[in-house]
């Protein structure tokens, strides 16, 4: 239910928008234990996916370090690796 949530800090180009969203959203999925709320909790579950996404870019744009930016097709080949040692 957690793809989504991923390191979003020090990358070259800088996270997007969509993908704080995206690891805004299956927080809070993951936290409520529901993937799509029902009627009557939409206002406060889209209410809480906004407000985490707000934070979320608030600290990944104020963190600072003096590593050099990780690249994300490297992140991306490394990920497909350790999936396929993980499920074959």
């Amino acid at each position: 239910m957690c793809r989504n949530i991923r390191v979003l800090f020090n990358f070259e180009p800088p996270a997007t928008d969509e993908e704080v969203r995206a690891a805004a959203l299956q927080y809070v999925r993951k936290v409520s234990g529901s993937s799509k709320p029902s009627a009557k909790n939409e206002e406060v579950f889209y209410a809480a996916v906004a407000e985490i996404e707000a934070i979320t870019r608030r600290l990944v744009d104020s963190l600072e370090t003096t590593a050099a930016p990780r690249d994300r097709e490297t992140e991306i080949a490394k990920a497909r690796i350790k999936n396929a040692q993980r499920f074959g």
